[in-house]
């Protein structure tokens, strides 16, 4: 056979196989062309076995290692700072280890990323604890969204004050899911929003706008569940007032805290509503208690914040929650003033495509006055003119002052909640929109604000990564933004989700289409199967799935990346196991006689053999025998006989080094996210 048709059946260059012959004790020149089949032959068993031995040379390094990295206690791990995202080159500089080592254990980790790849911190952190270290984030790098937040900061600091004039103050309603954030307001305008809202949760924010002794009041209604951080965090940065609600049954909650730190964070002045007095088991100073403890003291135990006890469901006390706002609001003047004849400039709170005017838009207008005929500006880009607006009422505006919440009609396209707008001092400054495609073009800019997965955004595939793919359509651009951030909470090494296409709208035939040739789920937010979408889903087998509350769609997300979660392998090492004596063979391996070294063998363990220094096999104990006496497990010292179940035939002098593997399925935790 000629030696280049071996190499090639060995899958090796054939100077490789000429240079490792003589290793494996054949004489072969490394000028032969040829040799003949039985020598071949051999070869090629000496090659394979050649190869198992190096695999399972490997195969025990790996473990080794495993075990040796887990078993560093925190105290012995050097501690490291990492940035949230970073190269490969600069983690393994920051690790002092050579890149290709870090590449080959990303590898082991199912990434495959090449130098100048960028991974982010809990991907670096994880392989950082695997290499012996303690991982850190380094802080100042947490990415905010305050652009727009310093535009209006900078415009209300160089207007003339004598321009400036009071406005309506703009209140927040912030709190836990289902602590009745919607009912009071339903209670404070006396309109019946709620009935509207699925499961008791608000699904868009939404401003409106009541009279108390004369003085206008805008609220801003924030959706109350946990995956509308960003869009709760963007109402505290147009606010001037914050109502923290608190149900006195329920006491402190986690968005509780989260509603409080984002608050504070704001440095908003606020007022706690201690909701559902009416009902059996409210205990309002144990649920005072809890507060003072997160540093929210009551203004009658010597703090600062006014808390009012009330009904929201029966009104109770709801008229005394307006007159402290007033009072709040009073103290707040010199703060709560805007210019009127100033470029209108305000926050997109609301965003959506309607299917009879196009896109449309709910602005808070903060100062200045909007008018009918204004040019739109977001982001240095023309967005339309507003051809009209509408208060919260329905009601045809001429003109939005500060304070105002407005719907604007003439939009190009519709804009992303959290946008500034701005009426341009000179329109021809800004850039012309070429995108004809409304609905891509929204989404888009959703998408820029850094959602889903950070592998996808790099364009890194991960072969080993379980990823669920998704279709996702909704109703208004402020529901698809909260569903795609309440996906960026989903972080794992091991499964992900993957946002193939999103748009607002109907689910079409298209979506279905492109959902059978990705495997990928379709999810409609508070939308329809258009057509015979839902029929075709049916014909092709397509996951299609439709929802109305929001916390629910994430639940079923969950559920399916736990199907797809892997098991962990932690292997535990034993103690060791000589063997004295090859008795006989079984159908299955041998029996043998030998003695315990270190601290124990256990019956069912795994072991690898090994001999003069090299692992030549592996297998497993079937039994565990001394004298007569069948054992479970015996200790160091002891001299005892053993089933062995195995291919390689046991030598005298060989040593069994055994351990245990167990399989042990990860739970996927989400931080900051607590399912109901």
């Amino acid at each position: 056979m000629n030696i280049t048709e071996l190499a090639r059946r060995l899958r090796v260059h054939p100077e490789e196989l000429r240079n490792k012959l003589p290793e494996l004790g054949f004489s072969v020149g490394k000028k032969a062309i040829k040799i003949d089949t039985r020598q071949a032959q051999n070869i090629t068993e000496a090659w394979n076995e050649m190869r198992r031995k190096e695999r399972l040379a490997e195969k025990v390094q790996q473990q080794k290692t495993l075990t040796s990295r887990r078993d560093i206690p925190d105290s012995e791990r050097q501690s490291i700072l990492l940035p949230s995202v970073m190269t490969v080159r600069d983690f393994a500089s920051v690790l002092n280890m050579p890149v290709p080592r870090v590449m080959q254990e990303l590898m082991r980790n199912g990434i495959l990323a090449v130098i100048n790849e960028r991974i982010d911190f809990d991907t670096a952190s994880i392989l950082a604890e695997d290499l012996g270290f303690k991982a850190q984030k380094e802080e100042g790098n947490k990415e905010t969204d305050t652009e727009g937040v310093d535009k209006i900061r900078n415009r209300a600091q160089t207007e003339d004050p004598e321009h400036l004039q009071r406005r309506p103050p703009v209140i927040v309603v912030m709190g836990h899911v289902d602590h009745g954030k919607t009912k009071l307001l339903d209670a404070i305008r006396q309109t019946n929003v709620i009935d509207t809202e699925a499961g008791g949760i608000t699904q868009h924010i939404g401003a409106y706008q009541v009279e108390r002794k004369g003085k206008q009041l805008t609220f801003i209604d924030t959706p109350g569940h946990e995956a509308f951080t960003v869009m709760r965090s963007r109402g505290a940065k147009v606010a001037d007032i914050a109502i923290l609600v608190v149900a006195v049954d329920d006491g402190v909650q986690p968005q509780t805290k989260e509603a409080i730190d984002i608050i504070k964070s704001a440095h908003l002045p606020f007022v706690v509503a201690l909701n559902k007095i009416d009902r059996e088991g409210a205990n309002i100073d144990k649920v005072k208690t809890q507060l003072s403890e997160l540093d929210v003291i009551p203004e009658d135990w010597g703090g600062k914040i006014v808390m009012v006890p009330l009904s929201a469901k029966t009104g109770q006390h709801v008229e005394e929650l307006l007159d402290v706002l007033l009072i709040v609001e009073e103290m707040e003047k010199e703060h709560i003033v805007a210019n009127p004849n100033a470029r209108a400039i305000g926050t997109v709170i609301e965003s959506n495509l309607n299917p009879g005017t196009g896109p449309v838009a709910t602005v808070l207008v903060q100062s200045g006055t909007l008018r009918v005929g204004d040019d739109l500006g977001v982001r240095s880009l023309h967005y339309g003119r507003v051809r009209a607006m509408q208060n919260w009422k329905g009601e045809d505006l001429k003109e939005s002052t500060p304070s105002t919440p407005a719907k604007i009609i003439g939009w190009k396209l519709a804009p992303t909640v959290g946008d500034v707008m701005e009426v341009p001092v000179d329109v021809k400054e800004l850039k012309k929109i070429k995108s004809t495609d409304f609905s891509l073009k929204a989404t888009e800019e959703v998408a820029s604000i850094k959602h889903i997965t950070k592998e996808s955004e790099e364009g890194q595939e991960d072969v080993a990564k379980q990823v669920v793919n998704l279709i996702i359509r909704a109703d208004v651009l402020g529901s698809l933004e909260a569903i795609l951030g309440m996906f960026d909470k989903i972080q794992h090494p091991q499964v992900g989700v993957k946002v193939i296409q999103k748009g607002l709208g109907n689910i079409t035939d298209a979506d279905i289409n492109t959902a059978e040739a990705s495997h990928a789920i379709v999810i409609g937010f508070n939308v329809r199967p258009g057509g015979g979408a839902e029929e075709l889903a049916r014909d092709k087998s397509v996951d299609l799935r439709q929802y109305k509350i929001i916390y629910k769609l994430f639940e079923d997300v969950i559920e399916e990346l736990k199907k797809r979660l892997p098991s962990e392998t932690v292997i535990e090492e034993q103690g060791r196991f000589e063997v004295l004596k090859n008795f006989k063979k079984t159908d299955h391996g041998w029996i043998v006689g030998g003695r315990v070294k270190g601290e124990k063998i256990t019956r069912g363990a795994k072991l690898r053999i090994s001999r003069n220094g090299e692992y030549v096999g592996e297998g497993s104990i079937e039994s565990l025998q001394l004298g007569r006496s069948e054992l479970k497990e015996a200790h160091a010292g002891q001299e005892i006989g053993m089933s062995y179940k195995g291919k390689t035939k046991p030598e005298e002098g060989d040593f069994f080094e055994v351990y245990t593997e167990d399989r042990i399925n990860k739970e996927l935790k989400i931080e900051g996210i607590s399912l109901r």
